[in-house]
């Protein structure tokens, strides 16, 4: 099939281990993907040179970066420089590198998108196992955003369903990481870290670097992350 007759679908990609798996989960079911990033003022920007390159690498048909500013609210050491980020490991409840609303924003932007492309099908890759505590990565969130979204556009109001894809969403990090790998995923243009370094290199001790860094020991894989000299 060519990529014109291929069913168009929306996909979130952050530049990071999870995203880019998403997207080749997609584009191996057959999807034609249109990547969408979001510059939101987190502290990573190399984050979106790493989905860009992720975006190139797995055949997106187009990848489009959105800049919101959801630093003018704060509220997460993702987007205020005056919190810290963690680095003494995971804790149980909610961290504050948890930003208020973003999936929702980021889904709802999405929504937009593939209703203008005439799109039925949007990719996140959120997860439920491996994860930080995120209110807005589990089921029961997708679940309900999927039903809103097809009470609030014109689509879902005209017959033409839309669903939201987790396909992350039971799997652990070692399994994502095995997945991602027999893609052909090349984890090493990613970038995962809460507090990348201007070249893109992972601190080694935020939340998302010890998760990651222990998917890819459980899966019994080399780890690609370029650490910074400290890390």
């Amino acid at each position: 099939m060519t990529e014109n007759t291929l069913k168009p679908a929306v996909v979130l990609l952050s530049g990071g281990l999870d995203s880019s798996t998403c997207l080749a989960i997609a584009k191996h079911q057959g999807y034609a993907p249109y990547c969408l990033s979001f510059d939101y003022g987190q502290r990573s920007q190399t984050e979106l040179q790493g989905a860009a390159r992720v975006a190139q690498a797995l055949g997106a048909v187009e990848h489009r970066i959105v800049r919101l500013d959801l630093a003018q609210f704060g509220g997460s050491a993702l987007t205020d420089t005056h919190i810290e980020v963690p680095t003494d490991g995971l804790h149980p409840g909610i961290p504050v590198t948890y930003v208020p609303a973003r999936n929702t924003v980021m889904l709802s932007l999405a929504l937009a998108w593939a209703e203008v492309l005439g799109a039925q099908d949007i990719f996140i890759g959120v997860n439920a196992v491996d994860y930080s505590g995120y209110p807005d990565c589990r089921p029961e969130f997708v679940a309900a955003f999927e039903h809103m979204a097809n009470l609030a556009t014109k689509a879902g109001v005209e017959g033409s369903k839309l669903t939201i894809h987790a396909p992350l969403m039971r799997l652990s990090k070692a399994e994502i990481a095995r997945k991602g790998t027999d893609l052909g995923v090349d984890y090493s243009l990613t970038v995962s870290c809460y507090q990348a370094d201007s070249e893109g290199r992972a601190c080694g001790v935020c939340d998302s670097c010890r998760l990651r860094k222990e998917g890819f020991a459980a899966a019994g894989l080399p780890d690609p992350t370029r650490y910074a000299p400290q890390a």
